[in-house]
């Protein structure tokens, strides 16, 4: 079934109320920067990039301006596999010798970002695509990991990066210019080394840098739930310190929220955790009333 057949009971009127509804979002964030991490099954399901795709472009054609940041974990899995290399992890994050850095920059400014900018033009956008090197973006330095267990102890989890500044020249100039960046996570080091860097961790820094309205992170996940599992839809930074104190928050959720909590202290108005598997889930957040994630507000 495709989506005009889904639509086909609804009026001309509903249609029409639908999207009056959606006008004083359209008006409210004219002219504002939305810093989108893309991810998860959104980024997998080909329907879901379809869906991904229009949204950008929408948003782009009713004036505001979206910036996405990809990451791209499982295609680099299944090309190191390919490789006959085996992925390790220390704490959750992979260990990248100079031979997986290289496969890391292929599929993410190859492969993984060439598709998005591939599929936001086809939707009737102008992508970009971008690394951290263009216009010296982003400057980084390898990441110390304390280890969990004993913080005197340091592993070593070889070109993983911690972002050291970013500089949104570029971003600024191609936005001003109708075009929609697509960035890979990867940064620079002060010897021209390259750096593998979280994309939720990028999307977090640059949305606050651009003093972004929004940063939205599409997710496997409905969003934040309390411990009933029940959605929190309305957060703000005191409740999230809340839920981290109590256990609530945990898991692969604690990077995620904490990189979205610096955002919303650092001047984003909003941060909007969502469920990229919900189509157009995106456009639903950002352009009506209802819930389709969490919003975490900086005040």
């Amino acid at each position: 079934m495709t989506d005009n057949d889904s639509l086909a009971h609804i009026s001309p009127r509903d249609k029409a109320e639908i999207l009056a509804q959606a006008l004083p979002y359209i008006r409210k964030f004219h002219g504002k920067t939305l810093v989108i991490k893309y991810g998860g099954n959104a980024m997998t399901d080909p329907a879901l990039q379809a869906d991904f795709a229009e949204d950008v472009v929408l948003l782009k054609l009713v004036g505001m301006n979206p910036v996405v940041v990809h990451g791209g974990g499982p295609q680099i899995e299944t090309a190191l596999n390919r490789l006959g290399k085996k992925g390790e992890f220390i704490q959750g994050m992979r260990v990248t010798d100079a031979e997986t850095m290289e496969v890391v920059e292929w599929v993410l400014a190859g492969e993984v970002q060439q598709d998005i900018v591939g599929l936001i033009n086809q939707a009737g956008g102008k992508a970009v695509g971008l690394t951290g090197r263009d216009g010296g973006m982003i400057r980084a330095k390898k990441l110390k990991m304390v280890d969990s267990a004993d913080p005197s102890k340091e592993h070593d989890v070889g070109q993983v990066g911690d972002i050291e500044s970013i500089d949104p020249s570029v971003v600024k100039a191609l936005q001003d210019d109708a075009f929609i960046p697509v960035i890979s996570p990867i940064g620079f080091g002060e010897n021209n080394e390259s750096y593998n860097i979280n994309a939720d961790v990028v999307a977090g820094k640059l949305a606050s840098v651009l003093r972004a309205e929004k940063l939205v992170l599409l997710t496997n996940t409905p969003g934040v739930l309390d411990k009933a599992g029940n959605l929190l839809t309305d957060l703000s930074a005191r409740r999230i310190d809340e839920l981290f104190a109590d256990g609530t928050i945990s898991g692969g959720m604690l990077p995620k929220i904490s990189g979205a909590l610096d955002a919303a202290k650092s001047g984003v108005n909003a941060v909007h955790i969502i469920d990229g598997r919900v189509p157009h889930a995106m456009l639903l957040e950002i352009l009506t009333d209802q819930a389709f994630g969490t919003m975490i507000r900086s005040h």
